[in-house]
C-alpha cells in the first residue's frame, strides 16, 4: 500500500505571461506554500517528483514540529469512509477553464474515493497542456481544441481521444457599448475590427485563443490588424478582468465567464453581447499520454481516469455542476 501524502495537492496556475513573445510561460507549482517555477515546458518529470518528495517531507516535518493548535495549511486527504486504498498520483495537464470554474476541485475528491488515485493537475492553455503531454511530463490531458487533439493522437503522443463534455464560447463586452447584443458573431467581430474597438485576446495558444483565431480566419478578417487588439498572454479569468478594466470585448468560455462574473471581488460590469452562434461550440476531450512514446507515464492511472470520467455516474455529476450556484450547468456531458 502506498503512503498517503499529507501535504496540499499540487496545482498549477498561469501567472503573468506577457513575455509570450519569447515563448516563456510561467507556471508555479504549490505545495504547502512552497513554489517551484516552470519556464517554457522544459521541467523534467523525474526532477519534479524529487522536488515534490522533498517538499512533502518538509511539510510533514513542519506539521509534526508545530505547536498544539497550529495550522499547517489545508490538506488533500481522502474521505474518511473511503474503502479504496491510496494508489498514488495521476498528473494531468488541463485548460484553465476546468480549473477556474472549480470543476476539478469538485471532481478530484470523488475520483480519489472511487479509484484510489490522487488527481493533481497543471492548469495552462491547451497548447501548453498538449506540449506537456508530448514531452511526457503528464499522464493525461483534458483540453478543448479538437483539431489539435486529433493531431496529438495521430502523431502518436496520445492513445485515444474521448468526448467528455462541452459548453460554448460567448463574447462579452460593455452592455452600453458600441456593439449591440446579437447572436451573429460575424457582425460582432466585423464591428470590432471596423471601429477599432478594444479587444482582449487570450494570446496564450490556448483552446480559447485557437477558437478566436479560427473565427477571425473563417470570417476572412485579421483581428490583429486592429490597433486596439491586445494580446493578454493570460488565463481566462484574468483576461475577462482585463477586458472589464479596459471596457473592451473578449471571447470567453461560458463556464469561466459565469464563475468569474459571479465572484463579487471581481466586480465585473461586462455582459454577454453575443452567444448562440454555431461557431462558438466548445467541446472538451480527454486523452491518455501514449506509454509507447513515454514509458515513464502512469498509464494505469490515466486509463482509470479516462474510464471514470466518461462513465454514466460521473457524466451525471458533470451535468449537475454549477446548477445550484448559477441556475444552469457550466458544462454539458457528452461521452
Amino acid at each position: 500500500m502506498v503512503d498517503e501524502p499529507s501535504s496540499p495537492r499540487l496545482y498549477g496556475e498561469v501567472v503573468d505571461a506577457r513575455n509570450r513573445a519569447k515563448r516563456q510561460c510561467a507556471v508555479r507549482f504549490r505545495r504547502g506554500g512552497h513554489y517551484i517555477y516552470y519556464l517554457g515546458g522544459i521541467i523534467m518529470k523525474k526532477i519534479l517528483a524529487i522536488l515534490l518528495a522533498a517538499l512533502m517531507s518538509i511539510a510533514l516535518f513542519a506539521g509534526c514540529a508545530g505547536q498544539p493548535g497550529e495550522s499547517s495549511g489545508s490538506t488533500s486527504s481522502p474521505p474518511e469512509d473511503s474503502s479504496v486504498p491510496y494508489k498514488g498520483v495521476l498528473m494531468m495537464a488541463t485548460t484553465t477553464s476546468t480549473d477556474n470554474t472549480g470543476l476539478l476541485d469538485f471532481l478530484a475528491p470523488v475520483f480519489r474515493e472511487d479509484t484510489g488515485w490522487e488527481l493533481q493537475w497543471l492548469s495552462v492553455g491547451t497548447g501548453e497542456a498538449l506540449q506537456l503531454g508530448m514531452d511526457g511530463q503528464v499522464d493525461v490531458v483534458l483540453v478543448h481544441a479538437r483539431a489539435r487533439e486529433d493531431a496529438f493522437v495521430a502523431d502518436g503522443y496520445g492513445v485515444e481521444r474521448f468526448d467528455v463534455m462541452y459548453n460554448d464560447f460567448v463574447i462579452v463586452g460593455p452592455l452600453d457599448g458600441a456593439v449591440a447584443k446579437t447572436g451573429d458573431v460575424r457582425a460582432v467581430f466585423g464591428q470590432i475590427l471596423d471601429e477599432s474597438l478594444v479587444f482582449i485576446s487570450r494570446g496564450d495558444d490556448s483552446g480559447t485563443h485557437t477558437t478566436e483565431r479560427n473565427v477571425w480566419s473563417a470570417l476572412g478578417l485579421d483581428g490583429e490588424s486592429n490597433s486596439n487588439y491586445v494580446s493578454a498572454g493570460a488565463g481566462m479569468s484574468a483576461t475577462i478582468i482585463m477586458a472589464d478594466e479596459m471596457l473592451g470585448y473578449t471571447l470567453a468560455d461560458r463556464g469561466t465567464w459565469l464563475s468569474t462574473k459571479r465572484n463579487a471581488d471581481n466586480n465585473i460590469e461586462l455582459e454577454i453581447i453575443c452567444e448562440g452562434d454555431s461557431s462558438l461550440l466548445n467541446p472538451y476531450g480527454v486523452i491518455a499520454v501514449n506509454p509507447d512514446m513515454h514509458p515513464e507515464v502512469n498509464n494505469e492511472a490515466a486509463s482509470a481516469f479516462v474510464e471514470w470520467i466518461v462513465s454514466a455516474e460521473i457524466q451525471a455529476l458533470i451535468g449537475q455542476f454549477g446548477v445550484e450556484d448559477f441556475g444552469e450547468p457550466l458544462f454539458t456531458p457528452s461521452a
